[in-house]
Order: structure tokens, then sequence, then C-alpha cells
């Protein structure tokens, strides 16, 4: 994900290769980046990490509390911290480096083609000068919103960031519902993807509610009725609701480990 944000920085000018520092704990890894040609590439306790204005945080969390010192000795004062790390808290990401200027924020797997969603919070000493920048920086990879309430971030998680699964999974069932009506699977996915990118746009300018939106589509007795009837006599919309609050529960037990 780090790479991700990395490449959308160079891509819309905001950075050059030489203002961009890419950090990596291991040496192996270390020759992979530099093959990337994306930036200067040091180790995570490099000296010149303290020059930075921004650093961003996008190790798995469960190497953070490792590389917590590390980086921590090389921070400067006015550096603005943006953790992506999913479960670590503003309060922890503060203590562990004594570092207040922090940031955390939730994108999903769609920033990698510039239609991410990322919802952020930050912590009461950042000003809004400091809040606007770091949207800005977001922003290159999709759209963005604003959470004065950090516990909030564990719906995002929940509802945007393990979204593109749920819609995967919604995908995968209707593909295999092509095939067992007697269709080859590259045509049922043609179908069922066309479909679906009909649908969001549809959704983006149609000055509709979903219900209108449905009603369009399901007649009084035909098909689509039929399927619908199906999709609440098995409880489909409850197990997609119940499914994301336990999504959203595991993120507040992972956050408190």
């Amino acid at each position: 994900m780090g790479l991700v944000y990395a490449r959308a920085f160079l891509r819309y000018n905001i950075v050059s290769k030489s203002e961009l520092l890419l950090a990596e704990k291991n040496e192996s890894r270390r020759d992979h980046l530099l093959q990337l040609d994306l930036g200067e590439v040091v180790l995570a306790d490099d000296p010149k990490i303290s020059q930075s204005e921004l650093i961003i945080l996008a190790v798995k969390p469960q190497d953070f509390h490792e590389l917590a010192p590390k980086i921590k000795m090389n921070l400067n004062p006015n550096v603005i911290i943006l953790s992506i790390m999913a479960g670590i808290t503003i309060t922890q990401l503060e203590n562990y480096l004594a570092h207040s200027t922090i940031i955390r924020a939730m994108p999903n797997s769609p920033v990698e083609v510039g239609m991410g969603m990322t919802g952020f919070s930050a912590h009461a000493s950042v000003t809004m000068a400091q809040v606007h920048k770091v949207e800005n920086l977001l922003a290159t990879t999709g759209r963005t919103a604003y959470f004065e309430n950090e516990n909030l971030l564990n719906a995002v998680t929940a509802l945007s960031g393990s979204g593109p699964a749920y819609f995967y999974y919604i995908l995968r069932a209707m593909i295999d519902a092509g095939k067992q009506m007697g269709m080859e699977e590259t045509t049922a996915t043609t179908l069922v993807k066309q479909t679906m990118l009909g649908a969001f746009h549809l959704v983006n300018n149609a000055d509709k509610s979903f219900d209108e939106l449905i009603k369009t589509v399901a007649s009084k007795g035909g098909t689509t009725e039929a399927a619908i009837k199906v999709f609440e006599e098995q409880g489909l919309h409850k197990a997609l609701v119940d499914g994301i609050l336990r999504a959203e529960a595991r993120g507040i037990e992972l956050a408190g480990n």
C-alpha cells in the first residue's frame, strides 16, 4: 500500500523522486525497491528519515512494535505521521513514538487504481492546515472522508475497507448461477462485470433511492421480483448487515490487542 501512495504522489507531481524516501526494514526488500526506481531507498533506522515532512507508516501491524524504536529515534518534532496500519490507534502510536502529530487512515484496495475510499482521523493536536495537507495527498488515490471520532474508523474498516470483498463475494455467486444455467464461465463473468459497472454508474447518476431503483427493474410478478423474494426469504439482507457488524466488532477486538 505504501508503494501505491508513492506512485500516486509521483504521478500527480506532488513530489519528485529526489524528494521521496522509501524506508524498508530488511535488506532483501530494499533491493527490490531499488529496482522500482521510485525514489531513494533506505533502511528503517536511517538518519535521513529525520529530514522528512511526512512519514507514512505502511507496515503490517504485527511488525510495527519491532520497528517503532527505530522510527522513534529519527523523528523530528514537526513531522506528520500518517498511519495506514489497521488496528493500531492514534493513542497507541503516540505512546510508541512519543509524538502526537498523527493522522490515522483506513484506505481500501481500489486505491490501487485511483478509485479508493479512505476514511481518516487525526490527533487533537493536528492543525486543520495539516489535516487538509494530508487529505490532498490521500485524494490522489480516490475519495476521502474525515471523522472527528476515531472510533468510527472501525466502522470504516468494516464498511469500505472490507467492502470490496463483499462485492466480489456477490459477483462470484452471480457467476456461479450463470454457470448453473448453462453459460460458459467467461460469458457469465462478462455479463456480471458489465452489469455491475452499469449499475454503479446508474446509482451514481440517477436521482433515485435504492428502493426506487429496485422497483424500476423488479416489475410486479416478474423475474427480478422472484429473485428478490428468495433473497428476503433466506435473509440475505440481514446476513450482509450482520456480517458487516461482525467485521466492525472484530476490528475493535484487534485494536484492543
